[in-house]
């Protein structure tokens, strides 16, 4: 089990040496896609990240992870509810066209 030390020291690491617990967490969630799903879900469900910004992130395009979450009875929030909301809408947007 993880204990509460060990996630502040990661967090005081990640300030300390922000490439090493990059590299570590892109690593670690790379080897577990479930787990890598169910945090992106979480920021999204506590509204962290909008639906744009997590199909980014999931490497998905945002009707796909529409479809997913419609599946999966995970509410859809649709539309910017706040100006930052909209900024990181466009920003997921253009992300994607750059593809």
């Amino acid at each position: 089990m993880i204990e509460q030390w060990q996630l502040n020291q990661v967090v005081k690491l990640s300030q300390q040496q922000p490439d090493l617990v990059s590299r570590a967490f892109d690593d670690f969630f790379h080897a577990h896609n479930d787990l890598w799903y169910a945090v992106v879900v979480g920021a999204y469900l506590d509204r962290e990240i909008n639906l744009g910004r997590a199909a980014e992130l999931l490497g998905l395009s945002r009707a796909e992870l529409q479809k997913r979450f419609a599946t999966q009875g995970i509410p859809l929030r649709l539309g910017a509810q706040d100006i930052q909301d909209a900024r990181a809408e466009l920003q997921a947007i253009e992300s994607w066209r750059q593809l």
